[in-house]
């Protein structure tokens, strides 16, 4: 499923991959006079870099009319396009199957390095140079091996000294799902690492090419297609004549197949080499090459691209956490601003990471409310209640949606209100994609149904169920929430109001009206929903009472003379909210569920809500018209910084009619 927008364009870019791969594998294998392992290696290179790819074989190798692909490829930068493309066929197809099985293996980042590297120059020497050329090098295969080594050693080298840092630091950085291969992301930083190894590998290879350390690109044409190319011939002393650049007579009538090549050495086509006796012995294909270079040439250029390697493998270890793997992470992806470094747990980025939407198993209509009273069944004189937990995707506004944890599909979870010296009964049964649990915020009860994860229960697994069972003891404000994975679970939703009634109801403060105020914290950006908390990235930018935002907050019709009962509940994660009441004091008669002594309540017109405290107060209406009830911090009374009708966030309306 499609998470972030890089999702789309990835989609679009594999389509035009798979498209340019096509083309190139039709014309390669029935039009380009190439030999196999070339067309091959364009073919795995165009599938890798797509679009780019098909531009590499157009304007390097794709010969523009028949006969004359020889004269098309002699430049020596087209060789070295053909030489990296060699490479890089075989060295990243070693390094893609490689990270496939170091992500399903569950290996560190540090050690998928090491094993895509080693993966990378085996696949690279042992297949596509000492197999795959074998024919046309000649001599026997392990001779081919220990001639390509170094060159293969070089341009490895080179080639992961840029994939490397690449897939390290995307692999790690805010969008972990490129650590799973299930995921296009992945694929996409695969491809972007091949390109960027490319374009590393391609110095040395053009080095390498003209020092005829490697070959390029070559001609190979079957008897029956042979065409008489008109070009500049010139003779090296004592051998055959030669196109410029070392290209054999394309006319000249053989019975085998004609190879024609940049790096090929000034000798006849049907060079001579020696067997381990010293005999000489015909080469099968005439590229056996006659390298130009020194040993300190060769020995400064194998330093220099194996301290680059060295620079790409380590490097990243500087910035991000290596020690990590795909399991630790679990395709997590990070609030845009968070900060992250070398030393952060895998833990917090999972605690931290945004909902994937392929995780909601509910959307809720828009117009769906939270705090709806959760009615019990009877047992025996057990008040029997169930809460189901689940992902829905959830409108805080008509046009914003949020993924959350929800108790019962609904933010915040459903009301169970009861009375003081009750017997209930309640079974929770978890369908997220972690554990969870559920505490019962202020109640005195047994230690076993207080719900603090691994302390007084073991975590209710995806798929499992616990039952709570206690006796009220108290009477007031309480309120449930999730106390496993507590900053994440919470801040999604995971919490609802639990009203306790006194057994003798005179011992209640009165009003006219009711209204419980459940205050939330949201982090919303770029499509996705994150747990807001305090710290780097992690800072709200939605508010909401009882799962809406203003102007969707319930306004509450009055008339002059009556009076309402708040009960503001901190239900939120991080904030000391400042609630406070237009028009005229109210008195605080509650606080933390327990209800004041006449001589301890006090009128005031804000109360400071901090996260887990309740406090209860009776506001009477003196005059008529609509007066707030808000947060006093502003940001907190706007949507995504910007004010909506008046205001937006923690806000609501009293309405109060003559």
């Amino acid at each position: 499923m499609f998470a972030q927008p890089i999702d789309y364009f990835l989609a679009v870019w594999f389509a035009l991959a798979a498209l340019s791969t096509a083309y190139v594998a039709w014309d390669q294998l029935s039009n380009n006079p190439e030999p196999v392992v070339m067309k091959w290696g364009f073919i795995l290179v165009t599938l890798y870099l797509g679009p780019v790819g098909l531009l590499l074989y157009v304007m390097a190798d794709k010969e523009p009319a028949p006969g004359e692909h020889e004269e098309f490829v002699k430049p020596l930068w087209k060789q070295g396009v053909g030489s990296t493309i060699h490479c890089v066929a075989g060295d990243a197809t070693g390094i893609i199957l490689a990270a496939v099985v170091t992500a399903v293996l569950g290996l560190p980042m540090w050690i998928d390095l090491i094993v895509e590297y080693v993966a990378g120059f085996a696949f690279g020497l042992f297949i596509f140079q000492s197999l795959f050329m074998k024919n046309m090098m000649g001599g026997t295969y392990w001779e081919n091996v220990k001639k390509s080594f170094m060159p293969e050693l070089i341009s490895m080298n080179a080639m992961m000294a840029g994939m490397a840092p690449v897939m390290a630091l995307l692999m790690m950085g805010r969008d972990m799902r490129a650590m799973d291969p299930t995921e296009l992301v992945f694929w996409g930083v695969m491809s972007l690492g091949v390109a960027v190894g490319f374009a590393v590998a391609y110095p040395v290879n053009v080095w390498m090419v003209s020092r005829k350390m490697k070959h390029g690109l070559m001609t190979e044409r079957q008897p029956e297609k042979k065409v008489e190319v008109q070009a500049d011939v010139t003779t090296a002393p004592g051998h055959a004549p030669t196109h410029a650049h070392g290209s054999a007579p394309v006319a000249a009538a053989t019975p085998a197949a004609q190879h024609t090549g940049h790096e090929q050495s000034a000798q006849p086509a049907l060079d001579k080499s020696r067997d381990k006796s010293g005999h000489a012995q015909q080469g099968r294909g005439g590229h056996s090459m006659r390298p130009n270079v020194t040993r300190p040439q060769l020995a400064a250029v194998t330093m220099t691209t194996t301290l680059m390697l060295l620079a790409g493998m380590t490097m990243p270890a500087m910035f991000v956490n290596m020690r990590l793997s795909n399991r630790d992470v679990g395709g997590a992806i990070m609030p845009p601003s968070m900060i992250m470094g070398w030393d952060t747990p895998g833990q917090a980025m999972r605690d931290m990471s945004a909902i994937h939407p392929r995780q909601i198993a509910h959307t809720a209509a828009s117009q769906a409310r939270g705090d709806v009273d959760l009615v019990p069944t009877m047992d025996n004189g057990v008040k029997v209640f169930n809460l189901e937990t689940s992902v829905i995707r959830w409108n805080i506004l008509p046009d914003v949606t949020v993924e959350g944890y929800a108790f019962n599909a609904t933010i915040p979870g459903p009301r169970i209100r009861v009375t003081e010296g009750d017997r209930v009964r309640i079974k929770v049964t978890n369908r997220l994609p972690e554990s969870t649990t559920v505490h019962w915020h202020g109640l005195i009860l047994p230690n076993e149904m207080d719900g603090p994860a691994k302390i007084t229960q073991e975590p209710i697994p995806p798929g499992g169920s616990y039952t709570y069972e206690f006796t009220t003891e108290q009477a007031g404000t309480f309120f449930y929430h999730s106390h496993d994975h507590v900053d994440r679970q919470q801040a999604f939703g995971l919490y609802g109001a639990l009203i306790i009634d006194p057994r003798n109801a005179e011992q209640a403060p009165k009003a006219d009206h009711e209204y419980v105020i459940q205050l939330q914290e949201w982090l919303k950006r770029e499509g996705l929903t994150y747990p807001a908390m305090l710290m780097e990235g992690g800072l709200p930018n939605y508010f909401t009472i009882n799962g809406k935002a203003f102007p969707s907050t319930d306004t509450v019709k009055m008339k002059v003379g009556e009076t309402i009962k708040l009960r503001f509940v901190g239900s939120n994660n991080n904030f000391v909210h400042p609630m406070h009441v237009h028009g005229g004091p109210f008195t605080v008669v509650a606080r933390d569920g327990y209800v004041l002594p006449e001589s301890a309540r006090f009128q005031a017109d804000t109360v400071n809500v901090g996260p887990g405290q309740r406090y209860d107060v009776i506001w009477k209406a003196l005059r008529p018209g609509k007066w707030l009830v808000h947060c006093h911090i502003p940001h907190h009374t706007t949507n995504n910084n910007v004010e909506q009708d008046g205001g937006g966030g923690l806000m609501m309306v009293l309405e109060v009619a003559s």
